[in-house]
């Protein structure tokens, strides 16, 4: 059986990608795939690494069905580059970083996750980390829509 491992990224991993890291699992979860797409999350910064996903992020998510509060924030390693088959970033500075430590034959696998988005006038995910409340909804939001076009690719992947 065909797998696919995707891995989400943001600076700290405390904010967006633990939010698309819940949204895909949940999407992967209802659509019976959890044995054919393995979702992860990591951050370009080891600065949180071991916390849980911030409240305002973990908030978020439960109001919408989804905890991500089982997460722990960790710091993207050389071997997630040769294991992960999509490794997703948020913000182009995040691409940049993994473009700079990503080995030149996995390069391939960098995208932004946005690319996802049917929006093509949006590339990044905003950092809400700094901003109000609404901010972390419109993460939520931005992102849902990215991962529900990831899936879909994915399933395509799947059966090719």
């Amino acid at each position: 059986m065909k797998t696919i491992k995707v891995l989400f990224v943001c600076m700290g991993n405390i904010c967006r990608s633990p939010t698309a890291h819940g949204i895909l699992q949940k999407l992967v979860e209802d659509e019976g795939l959890t044995e054919q797409i393995i979702v992860d999350s990591a951050g370009t910064i080891s600065y949180h690494t071991g916390e849980a996903p911030d409240r305002r992020s973990a908030q978020t998510a439960m109001s919408h069905g989804i905890d991500i509060n089982y997460q722990r924030s960790r710091q993207i390693t050389p071997a997630d580059y040769e294991e992960q088959d999509y490794i997703l970033a948020m913000d182009f500075d995040n691409l940049r970083h993994l473009q700079q430590e990503c080995p030149p034959e996995w390069q391939s696998k960098l995208y932004l996750l946005l690319k996802f988005h049917p929006d093509e006038f949006l590339d990044e995910v905003p950092d809400p980390y700094y901003g109000g409340e609404s901010g972390f909804e419109m993460v939520y939001q931005m992102v849902n829509i990215a991962c529900l076009e990831l899936l879909q690719h994915l399933k395509q992947q799947l059966v090719t």
